[in-house]
């Protein structure tokens, strides 16, 4: 898959927890771990939105796109 989630590193730059996180945002515990561990096909703009507004981050801090080879 060509899209990496970092989420996992921006939450621990962050010093945050998974639980931490969903209270924060109001997104299930579960679906967010399924995010963090890349286990998704699809993010909502606004789950995104908050989630970069409670971590202080850049979409492109949680996304990356690598190329396949």
């Amino acid at each position: 898959m060509p899209i990496i989630l970092r989420l996992d590193r921006v939450m621990a730059d962050r010093k945050m927890s998974l639980k931490e996180l969903s209270e924060k945002v109001g997104v299930a515990n579960v679906n967010l771990s399924k995010l963090k561990t890349g286990k998704v096909s699809a993010i909502r703009f606004s789950t995104l939105e908050a989630i970069c507004e409670v971590l202080d981050c850049q979409p492109g801090d949680i996304l990356e796109y690598k190329k396949d080879e």
